[in-house]
């Protein structure tokens, strides 16, 4: 028995088929209660697109390793490459977004009514969606360099050079062509993680605030009408903090596995993890705050 395979079918199964069937559940259980609710919020709305973000992630990156996990041949085409790519890139941008939009609307949501920053709080779930057009324009732009590149394992003509990405190849571009779209890529990457930073900070600050003033007041009814909102609050904060982890994490392992052109059994699954591990654990998050915000609502 091949030890090193059969581990790797275990994580391949551990991180796909929890990671589906938490977005799948909390996708269905906010498009219900955003379809049947009296108000239709904006932040069921951001999670809906969350999740269907994460879906795309852990689909397009689980269909592409099935041929290189279960030793599956022509199991895509040159065209079934990069589209599964392709999405999987345009779907990573989408969950930096939304995860981005969702903080900064929270940090809104939480501050004084008498704030500017209250005066950008969406006043209807529709006032999201031209954000996440634009989510999707932008996004699937700077991804686009990767239809002309990327090509199938049985389309290499063995004399080629390129990186291999699950079955699927990239083929090497002109040094202009590919610093312009990593420049892009690095340009959304620091101006949505900059307001990441500045909302998950403000929701920190409010968090400590809070507990001083619970402290302070000593009064159970305060803490009990505010909870849902804290509950929220502190769910969203820990969103923020899994995806800040997993991103640098990501972001120096590729850099030493770049520098080191390490590509072994071990590098291969903690990348994989790496890539995963946002939209695997996402879901279980929210199904916590789900629970917690239901049982408190039908306190009162």
């Amino acid at each position: 028995m091949n030890w090193n395979n059969f581990i790797q079918r275990i994580i391949f199964f551990l991180l796909n088929v929890p990671g589906i069937m938490g977005n799948i559940l909390i996708f269905v259980r906010y498009v219900y209660v955003f379809v049947t609710g009296p108000d239709k919020k904006s932040i069921d709305l951001i999670l809906i697109h969350l999740m269907f973000s994460n879906a795309i992630i852990i689909c397009s990156s689980g269909l592409r390793d099935i041929a290189t996990v279960f030793y599956f041949r022509n199991f895509v085409d040159n065209i079934g490459c990069k589209l599964l790519i392709y999405l999987g890139r345009v779907a990573r941008g989408l969950s930096i977004c939304t995860t981005c939009l969702l903080s900064v609307v929270q940090a809104i949501t939480i501050s004084p009514r008498t704030t500017l920053w209250r005066k950008l709080k969406p006043q209807t779930a529709w006032q999201v969606l031209p954000y996440l057009l634009l989510f999707w324009i932008s996004n699937s732009l700077i991804s686009s360099n990767l239809i002309h590149y990327i090509t199938a394992v049985n389309n290499m003509n063995g004399s080629g050079f390129g990186m291999y990405i699950g079955y699927c190849y990239m083929l090497p571009s002109r040094q202009e062509i590919r610093w312009l779209f990593l420049s892009l890529m690095t340009l959304r990457d620091v101006i949505f993680q900059s307001l990441m930073g500045w909302s998950s900070g403000y929701m920190a600050f409010y968090l400590y605030k809070h507990h001083k003033r619970v402290l302070y007041l000593h009064s159970s009814r305060f803490t009990n009408n505010s909870s849902p909102e804290i509950r929220a609050t502190l769910s969203t904060l820990v969103l923020m903090t899994c995806f800040l982890v997993f991103y640098w994490a990501d972001f120096m392992f590729s850099l030493y596995t770049g520098s080191t052109l390490r590509s072994d059994f071990l590098t291969q699954n903690i990348k994989t993890f790496l890539e995963l591990g946002y939209a695997v654990l996402s879901p279980l998050v929210l199904i916590s705050r789900d629970v917690h915000i239901t049982k408190s609502r039908r306190a009162h």
